[in-house]
């Protein structure tokens, strides 16, 4: 993932800033957002693998992402 605007969090919470990229191996349950108080936008490269390149998770929630 290639963070473009704005600034970013993912998980377990770490900011990124637009230019910055972030590898998530293959399988890892993570999630990626805007912070509390800014959008941000950004590109995600996937592989499709068994003829999935996705499984979306759940939702997360307000508590889970002030952790």
């Amino acid at each position: 993932m290639r963070a473009n605007r704005g600034v970013s969090a993912y998980h377990p919470i770490e900011e990124i800033r637009s230019g910055d990229v972030v590898w998530f191996p293959p399988g890892e349950k993570h999630w990626h957002g805007a912070s509390p108080t800014t959008s941000m936008t950004h590109i995600a490269l996937q592989v499709k693998l068994d003829g999935r390149n996705v499984d979306w998770m759940e939702k997360v929630t307000d508590e889970q992402y002030g952790q």
